[in-house]
Order: C-alpha cells, then structure tokens, then sequence
C-alpha cells in the first residue's frame, strides 16, 4: 500500500515560497509543490493565477468571519477539499469547467447531509 506514496515523485513533497502583495502588503507562502500544482489547476479552472486565487481565498475567507492564523494550512485544505470533491463527483474533473460554474451551496447542503449521516451512525 505505502509503495503509491513512498515512490511517488519526491519533487511533490518539496516546498516553495512565492511571493505576492494581499491587498498591497508583501507577503510570501511556503507549501509543498504539489498543493502549488492544484493551486494553479484550481486557479485556471476560474481564469486567475495562483497570487489572484490566492487574493481571492484570503479576502472571501476574511468576509466570512474566518480566523487565518495559518493561512498556509487553510491552503492545504483547500487543495484537499479540491480533490475530495472530485472524487465525490461533486466537482467536474473537466478542467474546462470553472470551479465557479458549480452550485456551491447545494453541494455544501449534501455534504453537511453526508456528516450528519456519518455522525449518527456513530453515535449508534
């Protein structure tokens, strides 16, 4: 099982900084190679480069009322939340359709439907 991990291409894991301005205030982010990768994909999907994704996550998150103390690991789930939902089929895996084209509130609706499924079969 682990093989699928452990002989994966070690650049994924690698870590890079880029810097970029939120809001006119330099700032740089470090995360691993691969969560750059999904970033970029995730960006594309909308017509915006990672520093605008990026601009976008942080400004949206901070309407919501969001505490970023760790911006960088509000990123990595992000990305993960990218593939899960794919995988769920909640998300085109076409890369041609915009992340944006997809009816947000539903698929939090099912998947706030789904944990609660999950947590009473939990409890029981």
């Amino acid at each position: 099982m682990c093989e699928l991990f452990i002989k994966a291409d070690a650049g994924q894991w690698q870590s890079r900084t880029h810097s970029l301005r939120i809001d006119g205030v330099a700032t740089s982010i470090r995360i691993e190679n691969a969560f750059w990768a999904t970033l970029e994909e995730i960006g594309a999907r909308d017509g915006m480069s990672v520093a605008q994704l990026i601009t976008r996550l942080w400004h949206e998150a901070m309407d919501a009322d969001h505490d970023l103390g760790n911006f960088t690991s509000f990123l990595r789930v992000c990305c993960a939340r990218y593939h899960a939902l794919i995988a769920a089929g909640e998300i085109s895996a076409d890369l041609t359709v915009p992340i944006a084209a997809h009816p947000a509130r539903e698929i939090l609706a099912r998947e706030a439907a789904r944990r609660l499924e999950r947590e009473a079969l939990h409890v029981n």
